[in-house]
């Protein structure tokens, strides 16, 4: 594989870290303008949902991954419940809205990546996603562990402050979650064959989710007291949550899985801080232990990274 493609691809997965970061920082400011995480959340993987019912039937290899989805589930190749991965996409935006108002985007950051490397060892090892069951090295261990120190670090100046170190295990939780929803989109790809079918997927059951999540949130606390906001970038949360997967989709053969990750991670963490220190809010503000806990979370995923990929 030319090395130009290789740096290239990787310069792409940083980015598309650094968007997602974007994306955290616009979902948190519109649950905050709405009064209501969970508003936030529907409208963020709504707008999604309704790009991708328009894109899907216009592309041929949409139409045809829908075709292929269907005979797998007929098939039996494919369980329903692979095809759940939506749902905790859809609690991960949540968690945007819900916790960023308060903790920030990069002690946010820390925590998602944090529960996201714990939980990928085990959802290695149980064999849930495409390439079946992975070995726990030494490495991984290592980096997981180091994941964990590296939030409580990031965390620490907030000690003194219990409603944000609770709020904190939400985007931890979050974390938690992705590992197994990415095993399953994968399944859902390979399925299909169409990463963008996969997406759709992904944004259905998630939007769905939400749906009902908020339906709960609005009986029990009423509607949102906070009106639409009139500018357009806070409603570009669902669409760059499509862009990200579309990219990752694209350039994983140039990179590796490994090495996409890694870059992905990198350019979240990055993108994190670099919002929180460029444009703050009431809640950023990155002191010495935050910017150290970041830096520890970036030495974690090299660690893990050493693992040989199987």
């Amino acid at each position: 594989m030319p090395t130009t493609y290789r740096v290239a691809g990787v310069g792409l997965a940083t980015a598309s870290g650094v968007a997602v970061a974007v994306q955290s920082r616009i979902n948190g400011e519109l649950g905050v303008r709405l009064g209501d995480g969970f508003g936030a959340a529907v409208i963020s993987f709504g707008l999604g949902l309704l790009v991708l019912l328009v894109l899907v039937p216009l592309v041929p290899t949409g139409r045809r991954g829908l075709r292929d989805l269907r005979g797998a589930l007929t098939a039996g190749t494919l369980r329903p419940w692979q095809c759940l991965g939506g749902v905790c996409g859809a609690f991960l935006v949540a968690t945007q809205g819900l916790t960023i108002g308060t903790l920030g985007v990069a002690v946010f950051t820390v925590a998602v990546v944090a529960g996201q490397s714990g939980s990928s060892l085990a959802v290695d090892r149980a064999g849930i996603g495409p390439t079946g069951a992975q070995p726990v090295t030494a490495p991984r261990l290592a980096g997981a562990a180091l994941t964990v120190v590296a939030v409580l670090l990031a965390v620490s100046d907030r000690l003194g402050q219990p409603d944000a170190l609770v709020l904190a295990v939400l985007p931890l939780l979050a974390g938690v979650a992705i590992a197994w929803q990415q095993a399953v989109n994968g399944r859902v790809r390979v399925a299909s064959g169409s990463a963008l079918t996969a997406t759709l997927v992904n944004f259905t059951v998630g939007t769905a989710a939400l749906l009902v999540a908020f339906a709960i949130d609005v009986a029990v606390r009423g509607w949102p007291a906070g009106g639409l906001p009139a500018e357009p970038w806070l409603y570009l949360g669902g669409p760059i949550g499509i862009v990200f997967i579309a990219v990752a989709a694209a350039i994983v053969r140039f990179t590796g899985v490994l090495l996409l990750g890694l870059a992905t991670i990198a350019g979240q963490i990055v993108g994190a801080v670099l919002l929180d220190i460029a444009l703050p809010t009431a809640a950023s503000h990155p002191g010495f232990t935050t910017l150290a806990g970041a830096a520890l979370t970036l030495v974690a995923v090299l660690v893990a990274a050493l693992a040989p990929q199987r």
